[in-house]
């Protein structure tokens, strides 16, 4: 029982004196290594194992398009053709944003890169159109988390690596979609309810001439959606090889077509990339680290039992572990949360006959809900930082978003179908 507080209370300290979350899993990991007596290479082996995944290779590769996306003119054009669709409605610029987000989350498949690129277009058009600048931030964020349910979602990999390869990454892309596109919706009707409320004006509708040109200008990049979908789901390439075409792709449109990327811009993306990259890769190797000694531990059995003594019902269970994943989400990033729980909550799902393909689309919602909820909220400080205003005043008005996300949380996971239906039409 000791070394349960070590590994555990360690962590935890280490976290409330606000030190990072990479350190606070390696550090717990090392001092617990230690009071068991094993050898303390152990926690490194691990570390470098946890990260010396071929699949893994698939993160950087997405996070760099996206980058390449960003200042290659595909985001500003998704933007464009999305105000032809959506803009007419009321509170216009708020439909246009979850619109954009959605689609520049079809080729991102990153929540913050999401936030940072829609929202620094989107947040300043909408304020000097007259919308409060809480209203913005809080579509912009709330509306980054769809990326994380669509195909390229970086973290549907994640966990599909951290179950151990068992989880096929074409059957959770495909899952996410039904989820994901629900999400919106329920972001859209919150939005417009929001902005008849605040008396926010409608754009005028551009025509469909002009919603056909924008389309077209668009179309490059919207491609890329089907490209890497289609290769995945047809076997044609691996999650990891359509990475690597995503960024040729990206180069292609950005030189090629839109001619927007020079040199300055190619380094940038390249060396922003890089950074994320290795920040994100710290962190999964720490977090491997910490997942190996909770094996070690038998702290999967030890939950399995102490949840099978609460109850046996799958309803009450699964609200459970939505409870504790959305508690975890407040203080964890989704990365490190991914890698730490899916390996003790998965053997806990498939014991009570939880698909875990159904319970991977579950967990990721719950992750991306915990990116918009301090202390630490990435996506909710990056769309803070863009928009100019700080957390308090966000969160003062966020919660019908919140709620509408919690609500789409619950459909989700009480009905297996909104997940499984598609990838099933696959097979």
């Amino acid at each position: 029982m000791m070394v349960y507080w070590v590994l555990f209370g360690s962590f935890t300290l280490l976290m409330l004196m606000g030190t990072p979350i990479a350190f606070c899993l390696g550090i717990a990991s090392l001092l617990t290594v230690i009071y068991m007596g094993l050898p303390p290479i152990v926690v490194f082996q691990q570390l470098n194992s946890g990260i010396s995944v071929f699949a893994m290779m698939a993160i950087p590769f997405f996070i760099f398009a996206g980058d390449l996306m960003i200042r290659g003119g595909i985001a500003a054009r998704l933007i464009r053709f999305a105000a032809g669709l959506v803009g007419h409605l009321r509170g216009g610029l708020g439909q246009v944003n979850i619109v954009a987000s959605t689609l520049f989350g079809g080729i991102s498949g990153s929540a913050v890169a999401d936030a940072s690129a829609v929202g620094g277009l989107m947040i300043p058009q909408m304020a000097k159109r007259g919308y409060d600048r809480d209203y913005a931030v809080n579509v912009t964020v709330n509306a980054a988390i769809i990326a994380l349910m669509i195909p390229p979602s970086h973290n549907m990999i994640l966990y599909s690596i951290a179950a151990g390869g068992n989880v096929s990454v074409a059957d959770l892309f495909t899952a996410g979609i039904v989820p994901g596109m629900l999400l919106a919706l329920a972001l859209m009707a919150t939005a417009y309810v929001v902005a008849r409320r605040r008396g926010y004006p409608a754009e005028p509708f551009p025509g469909f001439a002009r919603v056909g040109y924008f389309f077209l200008a668009s179309l490059p990049g919207l491609l890329l959606i089907g490209i890497i979908f289609g290769g995945v789901r047809s076997g044609i390439f691996t999650a990891t090889e359509s990475s690597c075409i995503a960024v040729i792709y990206a180069l292609a449109v950005a030189i090629l077509v839109y001619r927007e990327l020079d040199w300055a811009g190619f380094v940038e993306a390249t060396l922003g990339a890089v950074r994320t990259t290795a920040m994100v890769l710290l962190v999964i190797g720490a977090a491997a680290s910490f997942g190996w000694l909770m094996a070690f531990l038998q702290v999967q059995q030890t939950a399995i039992a102490g949840i099978r003594a609460i109850s046996d019902d799958p309803i009450m269970v699964l609200l459970l572990i939505n409870l504790s994943l959305l508690l975890l989400g407040t203080f964890m990033d989704m990365a490190p949360m991914i890698i730490i729980c899916t390996p003790v909550l998965l053997p806990i799902v498939k014991a009570f006959g939880i698909d875990p393909v159904h319970f991977g689309v579950v967990m990721i919602l719950n992750a991306g809900i915990g990116l918009n909820t301090p202390p630490v909220g990435t996506v909710l400080f990056v769309g803070c930082a863009v928009g100019g205003i700080t957390i308090r005043e966000a969160m003062r008005t966020i919660w019908p978003f919140f709620g509408a996300s919690v609500a789409v949380l619950l459909l989700v996971t009480y009905v297996p179908a909104l997940s499984l239906w598609l990838p099933a039409l696959f097979r």
